[in-house]
Formats: C-alpha cells, sequence, structure tokens
C-alpha cells in the first residue's frame, strides 16, 4: 500500500472552515438589512428635524400676523417697572372705536400724548378741549394723541367724542390692561407724553390747561434746526 500526505481538515469535510462560511452569512445579512433599512437607519434624524420644521412652518402659518409700520421703534418694551420719564414707554395695541387696531410702536418718528380719561371723569371733561386745541396747533408737526378710555363701550365713547367735537383719536382700554401696565389705578385723567424715539418726556396727573400742555410738547416735539 502506498501511504498519502495527511490534508488539513476539519470535522464537516469538504475542507471549508465552518467560521468562515457563518462568517459569509452575517455578511450578507448585513448587506440585505442596509439595502432594506439603510434610507431609514441614516436618515432618520435628518427626516425627523424637516419634519420638526415643516410642522413649525405650518403652526407659523396659521397665526396671524400683525402688519408693521415701515418704522418700528426697536425693541420697545412690553412690561417692566413703574414708568419714570426717561424711560421707554410700554408698547401697547388697542382697537378704536370703529374696530381699527392702533400701536404705539407703528407711531416711530411721532410725538404722541397718550391720555388715560373716562366719560364719567369730571377733570377729564374739563380737561378734553384743552387736548382738543394742542391738537390743532400741532397736528401739523405729527402730534398724535391716543385718549385711553378705561371700560367702556365704544358706543359711548364715540357719542362723547361727538358731543365734544373732538377730532384726536380715542381706544378702548377694554380690561384696563394697559392702565395697569402704565401704573394709572384710578388716577383720572394721567398723560404720558412720549417723543419720537419711544421716551416718555413727561407724565401728569389731573387735569392740564394748554398751556401745562405746551410746555410738556417743548421737550417732546422733534427740534428743527
Amino acid at each position: 500500500m502506498s501511504s498519502k500526505e495527511p490534508t488539513n481538515q476539519t470535522p464537516g469535510g469538504n475542507g471549508r472552515n465552518p467560521l468562515l462560511i457563518l462568517a459569509g452569512f452575517v455578511v450578507l445579512g448585513l448587506a440585505l438589512t442596509l439595502v432594506i433599512f439603510g434610507g431609514n437607519l441614516f436618515g432618520q434624524n435628518e427626516t425627523t428635524e424637516t419634519a420638526t420644521a415643516n410642522t413649525n412652518q405650518s403652526i407659523l402659518q396659521q397665526v396671524p400676523a400683525f402688519e408693521p409700520a415701515e418704522t418700528t421703534i426697536n425693541q420697545l418694551p412690553t412690561g417692566g417697572d413703574i414708568l419714570a420719564v426717561g424711560d421707554l414707554a410700554y408698547d401697547f395695541a388697542l382697537s378704536d372705536v370703529d374696530g381699527n387696531l392702533v400701536q404705539l410702536s407703528q407711531l416711530s418718528g411721532k410725538p404722541v400724548i397718550v391720555n388715560f380719561w373716562a366719560t364719567w371723569c369730571g377733570p377729564c371733561l374739563v380737561e378734553m378741549p384743552e387736548l382738543e386745541a394742542a391738537y390743532q396747533a400741532y397736528q401739523d408737526e405729527g402730534l398724535v394723541i391716543l385718549a385711553l378710555d378705561q371700560q367702556e363701550s365704544a358706543g359711548d365713547v364715540a357719542q362723547y367724542f361727538d358731543e365734544l367735537d373732538l377730532s384726536f383719536t380715542a381706544v378702548l382700554d377694554d380690561e384696563g390692561i394697559v392702565s395697569e401696565l402704565y401704573g394709572v389705578a384710578n388716577i383720572l385723567p394721567t398723560t404720558f407724553f412720549i417723543n419720537g424715539e419711544g421716551e416718555v418726556t413727561a407724565i401728569h396727573r389731573g387735569p392740564m390747561t394748554q398751556a401745562i400742555i405746551d410746555d410738556y410738547l417743548a421737550n417732546t416735539l422733534p427740534t428743527t434746526n
């Protein structure tokens, strides 16, 4: 009998290493997984972020936008401590007697008198013709007067203005929120003078004459060279 050289065979025959076969199946399985699920596995974060962005954009588009004026007072505050002369006035938006929205920050560049009043206020009644006279005298210089009525109906306010023949703007502080914001409480009339940069130049509590208004406006109206 002739002798044969021994061969390097492992149990299982045919000279194939079972570890190599197993490794091949593992690699094949991973490849198939990547083919089937790869897009989801590697694109999940991007898709989630895109979906979130789309959702946010959709929500924002559902909120009606308030159209700002071409120029507005930058960073006009909406609340804080009790206002003093030199502070920036607090922004607010209220409806006039016709339902039009009036926002303080849209009056950038114009001197504004913000007058807190009510139809039942006796001193306010005395003061209103003085405010009208000031408005007629300075409206060509851009003066705006906002008379913030305290918690009364549009009809009552409109009738009051008609009877006194007032031509400046009455707005409705329906819930007294702006009155509280400005620290007015029940002290009527109270008047804030605000220059074109949004700064409070004077605060007056009680009725004013036109001479007093003139003095305050001297520091409120834009200076001319």
